[in-house]
C-alpha cells in the first residue's frame, strides 16, 4: 500500500549516493556512510524524527533487496548505539517492490 502523506519537515540532510559498479567499488561501504553520517548530522543538531528514502536504487542502479540490507542494518547499528537518540525513523518509499525488501530486511 502507498501512501501520501503531508509531513512537513525542518531540515533536509544531503547525502551524494554511491553509483552501483557490480559491487566492485566498495559501494556497500559507502552507502552504510550514507545512513550513518545522515544520522550523525541529525544527532549532531538534535533531529529526533528522520525520514530516508531508498538511497541508490533509483539512476545509480543499486540493486533494491541489497541497499535495504545496508540501509536497515546501518540504522540498528546506530540506533543501538544510540538508543536515545530518536523519536521516529521512516522509510520513504517509492514503490511496492522497494516496500517489500525493506520489510524483508527488517524482518532479518
Amino acid at each position: 500500500m502507498l501512501l501520501l502523506l503531508d509531513w512537513p519537515c525542518d531540515y533536509v540532510i544531503h547525502t551524494v549516493d554511491p553509483i552501483w559498479y557490480e559491487g566492485n567499488k566498495g559501494e556497500e561501504e559507502l552507502l552504510t556512510g550514507c545512513y550513518r553520517h545522515s544520522l550523525e548530522i541529525a544527532m549532531k543538531h538534535d533531529i529526533r524524527s528522520v525520514a530516508f528514502p531508498s538511497i541508490s536504487t533509483g539512476v545509480y542502479s543499486y540493486p533494491v533487496d541489497k541497499a535495504a540490507k545496508v540501509a536497515v542494518m546501518t540504522v540498528k547499528n546506530v540506533i543501538k548505539e544510540n538508543p536515545d537518540a530518536f523519536d521516529d525513523i521512516v522509510w520513504v518509499l517509492f514503490d511496492e517492490r522497494t516496500q517489500r525488501a525493506y520489510e524483508m530486511a527488517l524482518q532479518e
